[in-house]
């Protein structure tokens, strides 16, 4: 792996763990709101997140590659409502696209099979990614104020459970 491709990724590694951070801010948030749902599905995504900065890490090691950990910058700890953390959730969650689709264009034009075949993975989730957070800003946006609406929203997110993904070893 060069260097430049082995920098993308540990930039991205790191993308992924602020991510985490993020999503459990987040969840600690609605937690303490007495949303319990609502931060089971933020808790649910960091720990994909933290998957996904595994996912990295482990191609990066499969690869001879070194993986350079650097520190996670600050995280917002409020959000006033629940469409507001899935508006963030969802500005965000095209950022990433954005570092993936730039880390597959630099593969391909340094000719790395290895690491373009892998991007196709993040590529394909980071569409999941974005469907999910638009569908729930939609219902969150629609529900607004109506406590029984939020109640019914957050009796489903309490459902979510984590499933690790197939290529995570």
């Amino acid at each position: 792996m060069n260097k430049k491709i082995a920098d993308a990724i540990n930039a991205q590694i790191n993308a992924e763990l602020w991510s985490a951070y993020l999503y459990l801010s987040m969840g600690t948030n609605f937690r303490a709101k007495g949303l319990d749902g609502v931060a089971n599905w933020f808790e649910v995504q960091f720990k994909e997140e933290q998957a996904h900065a595994m996912i990295f890490y482990q191609f990066m090691q499969s690869r001879g590659a070194r993986v350079v950990l650097k520190p996670i910058a600050k995280v917002e700890t409020e959000w006033k409502t629940v469409a507001d953390a899935f508006a963030d959730t969802l500005a965000h969650e095209k950022k990433v696209t954005d570092l993936i689709h730039k880390i597959n264009d630099l593969a391909i034009k340094e000719k790395d099979y290895a690491t373009q075949n892998r991007m196709t993975w993040f590529i394909d989730e980071q569409i999941e990614e974005e469907e999910e957070a638009a569908k729930l800003l939609e219902t969150a946006k629609m529900i607004g104020d109506n406590n029984v609406g939020m109640y019914m929203f957050d009796k489903e997110l309490a459902a979510r459970t984590y499933v690790q993904p197939s290529v995570l070893k």
